[in-house]
């Protein structure tokens, strides 16, 4: 995570220098994170819209080849050559989510080293200082870095030995968003801390029905309950973590949850699978009418035809 944390660490400097405030430090990080990712997302909902436009064609293949899977498989391949289209695709914003996950950790657990900029020998030196302060038992088996922080803010004087700008700058660090320290780990207990992995879950599954509603009118059918699955476990899953992490991370996947539903209904507004989808069905079903009427006409004129040639 360090190898992570490193670039995420000066992007988050950048940002804590500008407004000296670690939540909205975070903020701003979460929706530069978003900005970078828009291009990925907005190739997915086209992506989404494409193939619910030759989805009919994947419909005919399914049911043309229902009892040789192995023959629909190199038919659904060949059919996403031919359209330009990568079924893997839609995975790649979440899998660039994860690293930028880790990173974010990381950053969160070392204020100390990605914040304060402080040197890892004077780091080394206030953790002895700190296991004195708060005891083995008070040290978190997490960060270091957050021990000492609670060190100085417990026995100040404790760290005299480093200086008085290492006090000052560990006091004068704002590590809180409204109020709530961001290094505190969630737990089950009745507090203001509780509603972060709840809220972090209860948007990741918005987030997950909204994107599912579009996905289902482009999907491959079979993939349904696939899609169903993921719109319960991904949501479960940060729940998990939002217990597991500090409450900075739980609000950076929070806010990034908020800021994927408003752009999910943006994109919808521009690119909406559902409708494409709906669009193709009923050009399809003109275009089908339209041969039957056709044929129709062509039988009744081959009647008239042979009526007269009977004459």
């Amino acid at each position: 995570m360090r190898i992570l944390g490193i670039p995420l660490g000066w992007v988050l400097y950048f940002f804590y220098s500008l407004v000296q405030n670690y939540g909205l430090a975070l903020v701003l990080f979460t929706v530069l994170t978003r900005l970078i990712l828009l291009p990925l997302a907005v190739n997915q909902q086209k992506g989404m819209v494409k193939m619910a436009m030759f989805r009919p064609k994947m419909e005919e293949i399914q049911k043309k080849y229902a009892k040789n899977p192995q023959k629909m498989n190199e038919e659904m391949t060949a059919l996403y050559a031919r359209e330009g289209y990568n079924p893997l695709s839609g995975c790649l914003p979440m899998l660039i989510q994860l690293p930028i996950l880790f990173g974010l950790i990381d950053v969160i657990y070392n204020p100390l080293t990605h914040l304060l900029r402080m040197d890892a020998s004077v780091i080394e030196s206030a953790t002895t200082i700190a296991q004195q302060v708060l005891g083995e038992a008070g040290m978190s088996r997490y960060s270091a870095e957050m021990s000492i922080i609670h060190a100085v803010a417990e026995n100040a004087s404790a760290f005299s030995t480093l200086g008085e700008g290492f006090v000052s700058a560990i006091q004068n660090f704002d590590f809180t968003f409204f109020g709530l320290d961001l290094g505190v780990t969630p737990s089950f207990a009745l507090n203001v801390y509780l509603l972060i992995p709840v809220l972090s879950c209860l948007t990741s599954f918005l987030m997950m029905r909204l994107t599912m509603k579009n996905s289902v009118a482009a999907s491959d059918p079979s993939t349904a309950t696939m899609n169903k699955s993921m719109s319960f476990i991904t949501p479960l899953l940060s729940l998990w973590i939002g217990f597991e992490v500090p409450a900075g991370v739980g609000i950076y996947w929070l806010m990034s949850n908020i800021l994927a539903i408003f752009q999910s209904l943006v994109l919808n507004k521009f690119f909406n699978p559902a409708e494409t989808a709906a669009k193709v069905k009923a050009e399809l079903e003109a275009q089908r009418e339209a041969e039957r009427q056709e044929k129709i006409e062509a039988r009744k004129a081959a009647k008239e035809k042979q009526a007269a040639q009977n004459r």
